[in-house]
């Protein structure tokens, strides 16, 4: 079972994320800010990071630095959803480690399959 942890302040975004993950097999653990987030770290490891840039307490881009940083989470594939669309946002996302940017709305197809995509690649070299 892959562990997920979502940071994200939207609470409706939280609720499909959990519902969805879930209903694929993944244990999902669900953070309601950055904080919370990265008091979450030292709980498990995790497989994959989902989270949004614009939240209290710890914005995405901090956090993100944290998981790079943290041993539960350091190889963990990271996911943004966010509704920044500003090509310098994206790209400072990408260079601080971040593996894949989807962009609010979201599709709950589109993550799905770039999760999946993620984790066959963590399996292919682990």
């Amino acid at each position: 079972m892959n562990r997920i942890l979502v940071i994200d302040d939207d609470e409706i975004i939280q609720n499909v994320l959990e519902k969805v993950l879930t209903k694929e097999g993944h244990h999902v653990e669900i953070a309601k800010n950055g904080k919370e987030g990265l008091q979450k770290l030292d709980l498990m490891p995790y497989e994959i990071v989902i989270t949004d840039l614009m939240m209290p307490y710890a914005n995405g881009f901090e956090i993100i630095s944290k998981l790079k940083q943290h041993p539960n989470t350091e190889k963990a594939s990271i996911i943004v959803i966010s509704s920044i669309t500003q090509e310098d946002s994206v790209m400072d996302s990408f260079k601080l480690g971040v593996d894949e940017y989807i962009r609010k709305p979201m599709m709950v197809g589109e993550l799905l399959l770039r999760v999946n995509k993620l984790l066959a690649n963590r399996s292919k070299y682990a």
